[in-house]
Order: C-alpha cells, then sequence, then structure tokens
C-alpha cells in the first residue's frame, strides 16, 4: 500500500469497547511458555531485551543496562545499549559489552540511550533507540545518585521530556555500531500536536512494498502537564533505512483516549505475517484497556486500521511464581520484543520484569508454542 494514504480515520475508536471485566484472550497468549529470566546482571538494572538471530545461528540480544547507584529511575539518566549471546533463547547469556552509550557533549542524546530495537535489513543491521539529553540541566551526571529521591524527580521529569528517537546502522552485528546523522531521525512534533512533548518506544517494520514503516509513541504537553501524558502511537515512512521518516497524515493511528482520558498504550513491537489475511500484527503493553499488568494483541490487514485488542500476554505471576521484592512496576512485564525466525514467525517473547536474583530487573524469555494450547508453568 502506497505511503501517501488520505485523512481517513484510521481505527474506528467508536468500535473500541469500553474497560469491562470481559477479557478477550488472544491465539498469541494461549501459545505462551514460560522459560526463564535471562541477563540477571551484578551491579546493574537490565531491560528492553530486543533478540536477533545471527549469521553464526546464535541469538544475540540487545539489551538496555545501568547501574544501580543510579537507582531504578537511572534508564533515563545513565542507560547504555548492551550486546549478548547464547546458543539458546533462554540462555546462558555472554555478555559481549556496550555497543552504544551517551554522546557526551550537548547532544540530543547526551545521557542515555534505552528502547533498543534491532532488525536485519539487507546486509546491514538497524538499531532504533530513544535518547535523552541532560546536558542542559545545571546538575552532572555522576552527582545524580548523591541525590534524594525528591531531589532527582525535578531531573527526572526534565530528562523524560528530551526523550527522541535515534538510529544506529553496522555492517556486522558485532558492530562498530554508526549513528545516522547529529539529529533524531523522529522528533518531536510541532506546538499543539499530538507528539509535541515526547517521541520514544520505537519499532520498525519493513514493509513488503518496500518502505520502512516506523512505529513509535508520543504524548503532548497538554495532557503531560496534566496527567504525565497520554501515550498514543504513530507511524512514519520512509525510502531508505537511514531516512527521511514523513510522519503520517492521520496520526495518531492508535489512540485509546475516547474511552477515557488515561487509557493509553506502550511499548510496541511490530511485524509482518504474510501467510494470514490480516498479516500486520501488533503486541504493546495495556495502559488501561483492560488493565495496567497485561499486553494487547492487535492485528490489521494494511497497517493502519488496527482491530480491537485482545490480550497479548497476562500479568507476569502468570508465568512465573516469584515472591514480589516490593519494587515498582512489579508484578507486569514491559518492553515485549520478538525473536523472529528465518519464515518471519515469532519464535519466543523476551520483556523487561522487575526482581531476580539481585532484587532489580532482568530480562524474561517465553516461549512461543506451535500448537495453541497454553503451557504454562511455575518456574
Amino acid at each position: 500500500m502506497d505511503s501517501t494514504v488520505s485523512n481517513k480515520s484510521l481505527i474506528n475508536l467508536q468500535k473500541l469497547r469500553p474497560i469491562t471485566s470481559e477479557v478477550s484472550t488472544s491465539n498469541f497468549e494461549q501459545k505462551l511458555k514460560p522459560l526463564g529470566r535471562i541477563l540477571e546482571v551484578e551491579g546493574y538494572h537490565v531491560w528492553c531485551c530486543s533478540p536477533i538471530y545471527g549469521p553464526d545461528g546464535r541469538i544475540h540480544v540487545f539489551y538496555s543496562r545501568w547501574r544501580n547507584e543510579y537507582t531504578f529511575s537511572g534508564w533515563v539518566s545513565a542507560c547504555e545499549v548492551a550486546h549478548a549471546v547464547a546458543d539458546l533463547p533462554e540462555g546462558p547469556y555472554e555478555d559481549l559489552g556496550v555497543v552504544l552509550k551517551g554522546s557526551g557533549a550537548n547532544a540530543w542524546d547526551s545521557w542515555a540511550i534505552h528502547n533498543p530495537t534491532v532488525q536485519k535489513v539487507g546486509d546491514k543491521y538497524a538499531l532504533f533507540y530513544m535518547g535523552a539529553d541532560g546536558s542542559k540541566l545545571d546538575i552532572e551526571q555522576n552527582e545524580l545518585p548523591n541525590l534524594s529521591t525528591a531531589e532527582y524527580e525535578k531531573y527526572f521529569n526534565q530528562l523524560v521530556y528530551t526523550k527522541r528517537i535515534g538510529l544506529a546502522i553496522a555492517d556486522n552485528i558485532n558492530g562498530p555500531w554508526r549513528r545516522v546523522g547529529d539529529e533524531p531521525v523522529i522528533n518531536v512534533g510541532s506546538d499543539g500536536d499530538w507528539d509535541d512533548a515526547v517521541v520514544s518506544n520505537p519499532s520498525l517494520l519493513q514493509n513488503p512494498n518496500g518502505e520502512y514503516w516506523l512505529y513509535y509513541k508520543g504524548w503532548d504537553w497538554d495532557t503531560g502537564r496534566r496527567f504525565n501524558g497520554n501515550r498514543k502511537y504513530g507511524l512514519a515512512i520512509a525510502k531508505s533505512i537511514e531516512g527521511p521518516y514523513k510522519k503520517h497524515s492521520a496520526n495518531p493511528i492508535i489512540d485509546f483516549s475516547n474511552i477515557g482520558e488515561r487509557v493509553q498504550c506502550e511499548d510496541a513491537y511490530t511485524w509482518f505475517e504474510p501467510k494470514d489475511c490480516a498479516p500486520y500484527k501488533i503486541i504493546m503493553r495495556d495502559m488501561g484497556f483492560y488493565n495496567h499488568e497485561y499486553g494487547l494483541y492487535m492485528e490489521s490487514s494494511d497497517g493502519l486500521i488496527w482491530q480491537n485488542p485482545q490480550v497479548a500476554y497476562k500479568d507476569a505471576g502468570t508465568y512465573f511464581d516469584e515472591t514480589l521484592p516490593g519494587l515498582d512496576r512489579e508484578g507486569r512485564f514491559e518492553r515485549p520484543q520478538l525473536l523472529i525466525n528465518s519464515e518471519g514467525v515469532p519464535t519466543h517473547l523476551f520483556c523487561a520484569y522487575q526482581g531476580g536474583r539481585y532484587g532489580t530487573c532482568s530480562g524474561v524469555v517465553l516461549e512461543i508454542s506451535k500448537n495453541n494450547q497454553s503451557n504454562l508453568s511455575n518456574n
């Protein structure tokens, strides 16, 4: 389908049902089988595990991490992206070190690199990410661990509103990685736009028509000032992987705000299964459609008009029997990413999950079984 589309409504929000106790579970969710935690790294918080098969047949994971002294909030102030490899999706993983970190100086991504998502594009590898800039703050990055929680909150909020989307390219899965340009590949919109405050959480879909469709999260200053934003999803399209990316004229294409002002979503992952009548797929974290612990699953025939959400995955306790240590955001998966096989079919779900061996956070892996029978277990 051509990327130059009309201004018609791309999702029929009148058909989206309001929040209810009735749950529609997807076939995707019914196939999930928990395998265990991965990348429990002493001294670090681990998040955003993006897997890909390498030319060596092994599983390569690009993940975000930051040192414990920056606390959980360090994802936006001191995060870097590292590379690990394993023979099996569930590990064990060998850490290969950092591949991207903050650019420093007064760059738009000076302090933090987060939200990595990696794909092979032709004979190259593309790693999209979120960057945050602390260069204009009245404090140095290494001073943050000395602050109280209350003192840090001011800087955390300022950093959140610097989030933009960048891209790095490599000829080899082991790097080196080259940033594309000196500016974000997706920037915030103009004043009054739905995404004029923040853009982040990129997800690349390589469209069969040869275009590069980059789905991304955004919110505006109006809702941002009132309740930290209503998160919606937009689409930007490019003819070349390096861009330029042109925002879709009908953005946002996924918007739950008509159900309730604070009903929203984030952490999308998109893919294409050519054999299906609705080949465009998306999973994302629910933020109020059902609850705040589930994931959402939607399908589309064109990647623009999406069917009503079903449950992509349930709360983390459904799959992992762990004692909750009293952490913020515990009990739910975030940042779902998929391991896709050579036929374009997802085989494993990778998520971020609070807790683990060191009481911080790590990755988890769930197998997507070939049959439709749920394979829950208590690991």
